[in-house]
């Protein structure tokens, strides 16, 4: 079953605080509705809350719960399963499965614009 997603709603989930804010301001300076979590578990919690948003930025080392297994509970759930996952990482990594790709820390603030209007609006 696949839900309509919110366009507009970009739901970041990051352990690091300033990094957080900083998104969430850049995002609600440009009209977007933002949801933040500081970890997977947390992110996990505010999906139920707020339903599918157009985007999940998603950071891969955090406590309590990794980026990794967030996106294996997202793509699990039917009712989530087709939200765009950007992974926000300073890591080399390549992009996991299940994702829609990579922004890599430190990136520009265009990047962000880039990459978020591509899925959101």
């Amino acid at each position: 079953m696949s839900t309509t997603r919110q366009r507009g709603s970009v739901l970041i989930v990051e352990d690091d605080e300033d990094i957080r804010a900083a998104m969430a301001e850049l995002l609600e300076g440009e009209g977007f509705e933002v949801a933040v979590a500081s970890n997977g578990q947390e992110g996990l919690e505010v999906l139920s809350q707020i339903g599918p948003p157009c985007l999940v930025l998603l950071d891969l080392m955090m406590p309590v719960m990794n980026g990794e297994d967030f996106l294996r509970h997202v793509r699990q759930d039917p009712a989530q399963s087709d939200i765009p996952i950007i992974i926000v990482t300073a890591s080399g990594r390549a992009p996991l499965p299940g994702t829609q790709g990579i922004l890599k820390k430190p990136f520009e603030i265009s990047e962000l614009f880039s990459t978020v209007n591509l899925h959101c609006r």
